[in-house]
C-alpha cells in the first residue's frame, strides 16, 4: 500500500512541479493577504486573540483556493477511471493525502514566517509553534482531501465544496487560534496541553475518518 501511495504521490509532485498552478496561486494569494491586513487593518495593534486568529483566516481561504483540484484534476482529465484500475482506495487517499500534507506544510511555514516578521512577533513556544504549523497542515489535509473527493464530479464545485468544508474547519480553527496564542503571545501553560490534545484528536478524528469513507466515495 505505501508503494502504491508513494507513486500517487510522485505523481502528484510532478504535475505540481510542472504547472506550478497552485503553488504559484497559493503563495501569491497570501502575500497580497498579508500586505492587505498589514497596512489597511493595522492588524499590528491588534488584541492578542484576534490578531492570533487573523493568520488562520488567510491560511484557510488560501487552501481552499488551492485544495479543490486535488481530485478535481482526476475527473477533468478523465484519470479518474484509470487510478481505480490500478490503485485501491486507501492508497490513492493516502497518497493524495500525503501530497496535500506536504502542499499546506509549505503554505504554513511560508505564511509564519512572513506573518511574524511583518507584525513583529516573538516566538514564545518554539514546541507550540511547530505542534500548530504540522497538526494545522495535517487537519487541513484530512478535511479537504476528503472533500474534494466527494465534489469532483459535482457541478458547482466550488460553492459545494466552501459549504462542506467551512463547517468542519470551524473547530479546527478556533484550537488553532487558542494552541497560536500559546505560541506566539503566551508561552507554555498546563493549561495549552488541553488545547494541543484536542488539535491532536481532531487530526486523528479526520484522517481517520477519511480511510474509513474514502471507499464509499471512491467507488460511487
Amino acid at each position: 500500500m505505501l508503494k502504491s501511495a508513494l507513486t500517487i504521490f510522485n505523481k502528484e509532485v510532478a504535475i505540481e512541479l510542472r504547472t506550478r498552478y497552485a503553488l504559484n496561486t497559493l503563495l501569491a494569494f497570501t502575500g497580497a493577504s498579508l500586505l492587505l491586513i498589514l497596512f489597511t487593518l493595522r492588524a499590528e495593534q491588534m488584541n492578542p486573540t484576534p490578531k492570533s486568529g487573523l493568520v488562520w483566516i488567510i491560511i484557510l481561504f488560501a487552501a481552499m483556493t488551492g485544495m479543490m483540484r486535488s481530485f478535481v484534476f482526476e475527473a477533468d482529465k478523465k484519470t479518474w477511471d484509470l487510478l481505480k484500475l490500478h490503485a485501491r482506495p486507501q492508497e490513492v487517499y493516502m497518497g493524495k493525502l500525503a501530497y496535500n500534507f506536504i502542499f499546506l506544510l509549505v503554505l504554513h511555514l511560508f505564511t509564519f514566517f512572513f506573518y511574524i516578521l511583518m507584525m513583529n512577533l516573538q516566538v514564545a513556544s518554539a514546541p507550540y509553534l511547530l505542534a500548530v504549523i504540522l497538526f494545522g497542515a495535517a487537519g487541513l489535509a484530512g478535511v479537504t482531501t476528503l472533500t474534494s473527493a466527494m465534489i469532483a464530479r459535482a457541478d458547482r464545485r466550488g460553492a459545494v465544496f466552501s459549504v462542506l468544508c467551512i463547517p468542519l474547519l470551524v473547530p479546527l480553527l478556533l484550537i488553532l487560534t487558542s494552541v497560536t496564542k500559546t505560541a506566539l503571545i503566551e508561552g507554555a501553560a498546563p493549561d495549552a496541553l488541553n488545547d494541543l490534545a484536542a488539535l491532536v484528536g481532531y487530526c486523528g478524528v479526520t484522517v481517520s475518518a477519511g480511510l474509513l469513507l474514502f471507499d464509499f466515495i471512491w467507488e460511487d
